[in-house]
């Protein structure tokens, strides 16, 4: 299925008018219009990436919409004898709570792809997403709708590295994945763990941030030393394969991993010789696809 990816980066302004709600009830606009719903006839988006409602917060809302009224309709599309949330669902839920019959809506026509993307954007660009709804979401994006991560950047806003940093945080255990969407630390902790291959070496390594308080700077520094001390076998016989290559060949190997980002290998045979360049995840092998390509 092909992917309407024009507008994206535009945001939820081109989506939302700017006049006053009182002015746009009712009246339509090509194939849009904002109106009244029965609240009974919507439901909240099957994609939506937002996992978890923070009561306190919604509680508040509930407050503002009984003082204020719902000041900013929610954005819905038509599903059989309903409407389906693809913006706005927090507001839906307080407008419920608050006792409210109809909300105000803005209707468009979209696409299942349509309405699953501009879903997911609007809890980024809102930055209601903890850091593994935020890496779900990506992830969401690329492999489910086939977009790449510099398509993903330019859609959201925030840089490539970014994005890829941020999706590696699914390549951690469960256990560390939980405790980084419960908040009990947090993505500059996950990414500081990512160089440790090991998984049981890596959950330990998590306890200890954990029961010492560890910040991600003082974690920085306790993934060194423990790659340091577990690599100092690997390290010498790797001095020794160093010492006995050629020195142009080294410094080939080094422009290379400059350029690439990650390690290179050149293994110079009688007849023949290969090129190693190693990569992590399918993300970081993307990532070296595309300088290649270029």
């Amino acid at each position: 299925m092909s992917v309407k990816k024009r507008g994206l980066g535009r945001g939820l302004s081109a989506l939302i008018p700017d006049e006053p709600l009182s002015d746009i009830v009712d009246i339509e606009t090509n194939d849009e219009k904002v109106k009244l719903i029965d609240i009974s006839l919507i439901e909240p988006n099957s994609e939506q990436p937002r996992k978890g409602f923070d009561e306190e917060a919604l509680s508040e809302l509930v407050q503002s919409i009984e003082k204020h009224g719902i000041l900013q309709p929610i954005i819905v599309r038509k599903r059989n004898e309903g409407y389906e949330i693809v913006a706005g669902e927090r507001r839906w839920r307080a407008a419920r709570e608050a006792g409210l019959n109809e909300v105000p809506a803005l209707i468009k026509e979209l696409s299942q792809v349509e309405a699953s993307q501009i879903a997911l954007i609007e809890n980024l660009q809102r930055e209601d997403l903890n850091p593994i709804e935020e890496a779900m979401a990506y992830k969401n994006l690329y492999e489910k709708y086939k977009l790449t991560q510099e398509e993903i950047s330019q859609a959201v806003g925030k840089s490539r590295p970014y994005i890829s940093n941020v999706m590696r945080l699914l390549n951690l255990e469960d256990e560390i994945v939980k405790l980084i969407a419960e908040g009990n630390i947090s993505s500059g902790h996950g990414r500081a763990l990512l160089p440790v291959e090991d998984e049981s070496s890596r959950i330990k390594l998590c306890q200890a941030i954990m029961e010492k308080d560890l910040s991600v700077r003082e974690t920085e520094k306790l993934v060194k030393d423990f790659l340091e001390n577990n690599g100092k076998k690997i390290k010498s016989d790797e001095n020794k394969s160093v010492a006995n290559k050629d020195p142009i060949i080294l410094g080939i190997e080094e422009s290379l991993r400059k350029l690439f980002g990650t390690k290179v290998i050149i293994s110079k045979g009688n007849k023949k010789g290969k090129i190693e360049i190693e990569y992590y995840n399918d993300d970081d092998l993307e990532r070296i696809l595309e300088l290649l390509s270029k």
